[in-house]
């Protein structure tokens, strides 16, 4: 008898806990955003007769289903933390951790991808561009050239990489930057370099294409914690970082232009400092074209970068050597439309990408 009770309890605990689950599932309010990983959930599919027939609503359904489980940041960081500390596993879905600095796997090279990037920027040249016009290039190196190998990962060959990307673009004057690079010059849960370590790099590229910085920068720090992409993604805690930005007397007086937006925004979005992607105060984030005016500047030269979201850091530390910088996201404008907005007369072109981009280049209009 005893035992038949005990069996009857265990059988009424799991049904109140499967009860339970179910009620916690429907009735439990969904988020529409993931501030952790950074994207939007997968909605609830719409019922229809065509979509369960086709199978298109089960197939939505899990998805909406994996994203809207009940304590699911909870869950990930179990997951998380079993398979790197329990199993021994090199990486969770794609993220890595090595003596506390987290990047994602990005292997093997994708040629096709780097000709695609070179053609993109060659058509650039052709539509707009002079022999009046210096043109050059820089490879920025992801944080895995100075991780994976070093850690057991796949790694790519970074300096096969620069070679085959400085081949391909053959019409711009290569600027190499990796030899300044570090691990340390990354934020650690983040993709992007940090502004206060990458003096050296502006400097070079400065250097190269023909004007001078002083560099007399004044460290800032944001106040307010910094956690990068790479820690909601991988769903480990570690501990927030400092973001730092750099001023000088150029900075200051900068007067920016957001073309996309049709407004005047600051060099620094302290607002955006405090959203949910901090990095997004330099330069405002993802906009597709920028001119920064340059007031103090000593010459008359101009210079029009075609960059990701890397050059938002480096852009400003440009500024002391030239009288306008713009900024061109082409993965956000269609190169044909450039014209209406850009004069290429007598002004330098710099083609600054990082690798994480060039290896992806279907992200390029």
């Amino acid at each position: 008898m005893d035992v038949e009770k005990k069996d009857r309890a265990v059988c009424l605990m799991f049904a109140l806990m499967l009860a339970g689950g179910l009620l916690l599932c429907i009735f439990m309010p969904k988020d529409k955003y993931s501030d952790s990983e950074r994207r939007m959930l997968t909605p609830m599919p719409g019922l229809s007769a065509g979509n369960v027939w086709s199978g298109r609503f089960m197939s939505g359904f899990e998805d909406y289903a994996a994203d809207a489980f009940p304590f699911r940041d909870a869950f990930r960081r179990i997951k998380a933390v079993t398979a790197f500390k329990l199993f021994s596993r090199m990486d969770n879905n794609g993220i890595y951790e090595a003596d506390g600095f987290l990047s994602s796997v990005e292997y093997p090279m994708n040629e096709a991808d780097l000709e695609r990037a070179a053609e993109r920027f060659r058509h650039i040249c052709d539509k707009y561009l002079t022999e009046k016009n210096k043109v050059y290039l820089s490879v920025i190196p992801d944080k895995n050239c100075f991780m994976a190998a070093a850690s057991g990962h796949l790694a790519m060959d970074y300096d096969a990489f620069e070679g085959r990307m400085k081949e391909l673009a053959d019409f711009a004057e290569y600027i190499p930057i990796s030899d300044l690079l570090d691990r340390d010059d990354y934020y650690r849960t983040d993709t992007h370099w940090r502004q206060e370590k990458i003096g050296d790099v502006a400097g070079r590229l400065a250097q190269a294409m023909g004007t001078h910085l002083s560099q007399n920068y004044e460290v800032h720090r944001l106040d307010h914690d910094f956690y990068g992409v790479y820690h909601g993604q991988s769903a480990l805690m570690l501990p927030a970082e400092e973001l730092k930005y750099l001023t000088d007397e150029s900075i200051r007086n900068c007067q920016v232009y957001d073309w996309q937006n049709k407004r005047e925004i600051p060099v620094y979005d302290f607002e955006k400092g405090e959203g949910r992607d901090p990095y997004e105060m330099f330069l405002s984030g993802s906009l597709s074209l920028l001119t920064m005016e340059n007031p103090c500047a000593q010459t008359d030269k101009e210079l029009v970068i075609f960059r990701d979201s890397f050059g938002s850091c480096i852009g400003p530390l440009l500024l002391e050597g030239y009288l306008q910088i713009t900024l061109v996201d082409i993965r956000y404008i269609h190169p044909d439309y450039l014209g209406k907005f850009i004069d290429f007369d007598n002004c330098d072109v710099l083609f600054l990408y990082s690798t994480l981009v060039l290896n992806h280049s279907d992200t390029l209009k």
